[in-house]
């Protein structure tokens, strides 16, 4: 038990995907300007990596494993995740329009988030087991939802404070992410 939370800890606050890996910087510059469409950002990421890892872990260790086949992992594994964001994209805009509306352009772009992809490859690449793999799979999109989240909530204090010209939109909110990858480095010796 203590290996998962470990392992949970690790991957929210030490190794968060966003601020060591700059995995996810398109929505996480994308999406940050308000607070809503940043947690339905999040939400839509978990739902899609946890679904993603769960069955590319399955294809890996049923199908492609047993018929020699693992040089098909990553066509495999971006055929899963394309697949999958589709669903959730229909999802979302069928029983959360506004939602869908003001995530815009960022949600099919879940598809191509290299964290996705970058969770459920390391996933296989550290041989977790089918629990690891779950909180791994769990741990890091609610990582980038945190990180998210806390982003949204500076930027949309950002846009009520006076900055000068040059800085406003995404240079100051760039600085703020370097500052927040900053401050979470201090967590490295946590774990």
């Amino acid at each position: 038990m203590a290996e998962l939370f470990s392992l949970a800890i690790t991957a929210i606050l030490i190794n968060n995907i966003i601020l060591t890996k700059f995995f996810g910087m398109c929505p996480f510059l994308g999406v940050s300007k308000k607070t809503s469409s940043a947690v339905g950002m999040g939400v839509a990421v978990i739902f899609v990596i946890m679904g993603a890892s769960i069955i590319t872990y399955f294809l890996y260790h049923l199908v492609l494993v047993p018929l020699e086949i693992t040089y098909m992992q990553l066509i495999t594994f971006i055929l899963v995740i394309a697949s999958f964001v589709q669903f959730t994209e229909m999802f979302i805009k069928k029983f959360s329009p506004a939602l869908y509306k003001s995530l815009g352009i960022y949600l099919p772009l879940i598809t191509t988030n290299c964290a996705v992809l970058y969770v459920a490859q390391d996933n296989i690449t550290q041989s977790y087991n089918f629990i690891e793999m779950l909180v791994n799979s769990f741990s890091v999109p609610f990582g980038f939802l945190m990180i998210l989240y806390i982003f949204s909530c500076i930027r949309e204090r950002l846009d009520l404070a006076t900055t000068p010209n040059a800085w406003k939109g995404n240079p100051i909110a760039l600085v703020t992410a370097a500052l927040m990858a900053l401050a979470f480095s201090g967590f490295a010796g946590l774990v």
